[in-house]
């Protein structure tokens, strides 16, 4: 007696147009336009005019578009760093560490040198400690990947720990300001990076970051190393390429990207710095690099999406009285929709009945 088939069965989808994929991630958009609505309304707010408090709020004012871009800067610049590591199958869950742990070696170079270095020569410096530290962060869970094959989500989540301690001990110690503040005092102006248009000059490496990566994945021998591994290591060693090496030295380049991040928040932004300096910006960034399908110039977009919800959330919450947990709901919304919507690209369900009519015929 033959089993029954499943009632639903999942198989890979092939050679859907791009047209058709890009009406998917538009309907699943409105979907989660529409379900937002919802929320508003359970808030007690009217939809149309929370939605137009936001987009003005971010939008409408150069202070608005300031903090957009300020909100957008790092998120970017981690999904970037995050790209090639994704792209080799090697899944680096730390860069929330990496962010830390770069921003505490650029931060030694503003506390101890912050007053008798002159600022390009510290700011340099600073850049270059926090690359380095980034770097050997990400590096070790990287050897211990390629040598002992150990789990680098597990390895590289568990040093994101780590890192946040060691800030929290020096924030509290070695560091500290004021006696039992808990506070590490701002950096001074030499060791501050400076403003184009605004806001801190950390935007424009980013944009140059984007140039970089799509070039460095695209169009050098790297690149197509780390693409030929990520899609089979028995294929890569039969190449005759050294996959060891290609995987500590993707893993260190992401690193030292995640570091850089970690610099630019510090120097730029907060001007100083505290244990929760990454701000989940190394989590949220995971989501952007896959919405974006590992795409650098579609994660300007999506970072600058995040950026507008974050501003636009305090508008509304200043404007509307609307609590700011509304708006991590509706992006909350946004990404299940978003991230749902990629399930039904790249598979398909097909009914009991549908499957055995196909087979008659």
């Amino acid at each position: 007696m033959n089993e029954k088939s499943p009632l639903i069965r999942i198989s890979k989808r092939e050679n859907m147009s791009k047209h058709m994929v890009w009406v998917i991630r538009i309907a699943a958009f409105i979907v989660a336009l529409l379900l937002s609505c919802l929320v508003f309304m359970a808030a007690g707010a009217n939809p149309a005019e929370a939605y137009k408090t936001m987009i003005s709020g971010a939008l409408g004012k150069k202070s608005g578009l300031r903090q957009v871009v300020k909100v957008a800067t790092p998120l970017l610049g981690t999904a970037l760093a995050l790209a090639p590591c994704f792209k080799m199958k090697f899944w680096n869950i730390g860069a929330e560490g990496q962010i830390t742990i770069g921003a505490m070696a650029a931060s030694f170079f503003a506390i101890n040198f912050g007053k008798s270095w002159n600022s390009p020569v510290l700011l340099i410096t600073m850049g270059i400690a926090s690359l380095i530290m980034g770097a050997i962060w990400a590096g070790i869970p990287a050897i211990f990947k390629a040598k002992w094959k150990t789990n680098e989500t597990l390895f590289t989540l568990m040093l994101n720990y780590i890192a946040i301690g060691i800030v929290g001990w020096l924030q509290g110690g070695p560091w500290e300001g004021k006696q039992g503040s808990q506070v590490i005092p701002n950096f001074a102006e030499a060791a501050i990076l400076p403003k184009v248009f605004g806001v801190h000059c950390g935007w424009i490496i980013v944009l140059l970051l984007v140039a970089f990566i799509f070039i460095y994945m695209n169009y050098t021998k790297h690149g197509y190393e780390i693409s030929v591994l990520g899609e089979s290591e028995n294929t890569a060693r039969y190449a005759g390429m050294n996959v060891t090496k290609i995987t500590v030295r993707t893993a260190c380049l992401s690193g030292a990207i995640c570091g850089l991040v970690g610099f630019m928040v510090a120097s730029g932004a907060n001007q100083t710095l505290y244990s929760d300096v990454a701000d989940g910006v190394g989590f949220t960034a995971i989501t952007v690099a896959w919405l974006a399908q590992l795409n650098p110039f579609a994660m300007i977009v999506i970072s600058l999406l995040f950026g507008v919800l974050s501003k636009g959330a305090s508008s509304m919450q200043t404007g509307l009285a609307v609590p700011s947990s509304v708006a991590e709901i509706i992006k909350g919304l946004l990404l299940f929709c978003l991230l749902g919507c990629e399930f039904f690209i790249n598979y398909k369900l097909t009914l009991r009945g549908k499957e055995e009519k196909g087979k008659e015929a």
